[in-house]
This record gives C-alpha cells, structure tokens and sequence, in this order.
C-alpha cells in the first residue's frame, strides 16, 4: 500500500470512529429534555459536536491490538471522552485558566454561567464511571474492576487533577525539562495512558509485556501531545486552534517551548514519535493504527 492509500485508509478509518462515538455519546448522555434540563443540555454542549477524540482513536486502536468487540471499546472510548471533557470544562473556569474559548466556541461557563459549568464536570465524570459499572467490558469481573481502579487513578491527585495543581502552582516559575515532563504525565498523560489501557483490555488477555509495551507508547505519546500542544500554541492562530492562542504565555505558565525554544520543542516531539513507533515493534503489523496516531499527534496543525 502506499503511502497516500495508507493516508486515506487511517482518515477513513479516524472518521468513522469519530461518527461512531459522537452517535454513542449522544445516546449515552442524558437527553436534553430530562430534568434538570439547562444541566443535561449543558453537559451535551461540553461533549458533542467538536474535538479530534483522539482518546477515543487511541481506545479503538489498542482495542484492535488485542482483538476487542468493538462494541465494548466503544462504552470505554465514551467514559474517556466524558472525562475529558469534564476536564477541560473545569479548566476553562476563571479559577483556573478562565478561558472563553473551546473547539471553536463559547466556554461551557460562558455559555451558561460558573455554577452549571462546575455541575457538568461532576456529572460526566460520576458518567464516566456508571458506564464502566454498567457495561459489561471485559470476560473477567476482576480485569473490568481493575479498569475502574485505574480510570479512576488516572482522573485523580496522582494523575490528571494532581498534574493541573502542579500546573496551577508552576505559573511565573522557571521548570527543568524533567520537572515539566512529570507534570505532563500526570495533567496530559494519564487519560492519554489509560485510554489505551483500558482498549486493550476490552479484548483478549495480553501478556504482561505486552502491556508494558503498550503503556510505553502511551506515556511518548502523550508526552508528545503536550509537546505540540505547546508549540501550536505559540504558533497557530486562534481560529485554527479553536482556543485562545498565546495563552500559556500571556500567563506566564512553562512550557516545553520555554523550556527548549520552538525548535528544541519540534525536535522532542519528532524523538518522541520515533521512540513511540519502537514500543510498538514487538507486535509486528498489529498496532498499524496506533502507530499512525502517534503520527497524527506528532504532525497534526490544531
């Protein structure tokens, strides 16, 4: 195959597990018209129609590796989303990055009003978790509790909500490259981590090395997420980042291009995909799509 059927192929293939998951979540969050409705239609606001769900892409992608009914892959890429998306409505308050812009449009605060936006990062992530209880995900009952146990884990003080304090704390501070890479597992990498933990073990039983590999590739990637992020952000313009760009040093937060400069920072995210691709050589042609995700997070624009 080429490498522009190759392109095609993973558009495609990104495409229909984004319709598949935007229709899923739409089914799976509360109707609009349910009491309280102005909470219910704001927590739809805050999910649906924006965003690349690359948490969902990397769900699937694992879930292929291990050979996972899709079916299931698909409960878990929503629970991800949820919390994603909790998280960056909580981000955006005025308590903590006070933003009025997100995937294009109003902030889910500025839309409705500070006290809703609070309620709608609760209720998707108590979501999250019902739909991890509620599913039946994996043949084992001790396999499907222990991806409760790390969701949760990588929600919590010692991943994604313990890395946004430390972000939090660090504005006006100069970090070293190890400091930063700490706080970005926990803020950035966790959910990224756990996103494709939690696909593989949809499927079939992988062997402790495998998993190992494919939590390695997990952590590069979402390192290098962060990376690109930082660079977009100096880089991009608002209108193709859908967020407010320049915003990280308007507020005097670190960054990995404080830190190594624009090019320094281009060069970490290309050494970081390199060694993302290598985790995955032990599977042989199984991880094609992850393979072709840690691409896309490397060389994406937005």
């Amino acid at each position: 195959m080429t490498t522009n059927q190759h392109g095609r192929d993973f558009a495609a293939w990104t495409g229909a597990i984004q319709a598949r998951v935007e229709a899923a979540l739409g089914r799976l969050l509360p109707a609009p018209d349910i009491v309280p409705q102005r909470l219910h239609q704001a927590m739809r606001y805050a999910v649906l129609g924006g965003g690349k769900r690359v948490r969902p892409l990397l769900a699937f992608a694992a879930g292929e590796v291990a050979g996972a009914d899709a079916s299931r892959v698909e409960i878990v890429a929503c629970a991800v989303e949820c919390i994603h998306a909790y998280s960056l409505v909580h981000d955006d308050l005025p308590c903590m990055d006070d933003d009025v812009l997100r995937r294009g449009r109003p902030t889910c605060h500025v839309e409705y009003d500070e006290a809703t936006a609070l309620l709608v990062g609760d209720s998707l992530q108590a979501l999250a978790f019902q739909l991890l209880a509620e599913y039946r995900l994996a043949e084992d009952a001790a396999v499907q509790l222990e991806m409760l146990r790390m969701l949760a884990a990588a929600c919590g003080s010692r991943g994604m909500a313990g890395g946004q304090a430390i972000d939090l704390g660090s504005v006006g501070k100069a970090l070293t490259l190890a400091e930063l890479e700490h706080m970005h597992i926990h803020k950035t990498g966790a959910l990224i981590r756990v996103s494709v933990a939690l696909g593989a073990r949809c499927g079939a039983a992988l062997s402790r090395q495998e998993l190992e590999n494919l939590d390695r590739y997990a952590k590069l990637v979402g390192l290098a997420f962060q990376v690109v992020d930082d660079v977009l952000d100096c880089e991009a313009s608002t209108a193709t980042l859908g967020k407010t760009a320049g915003k990280d040093a308007a507020a005097r937060k670190p960054t990995y291009v404080t830190v190594l400069g624009a090019a320094g920072a281009r060069a970490l995210a290309e050494e970081l995909r390199a060694d993302a691709h290598a985790a995955l050589s032990g599977f042989g042609a199984k991880p094609g799509r992850l393979a072709a995700l840690a691409d896309f997070v490397v060389l994406r624009k937005f």
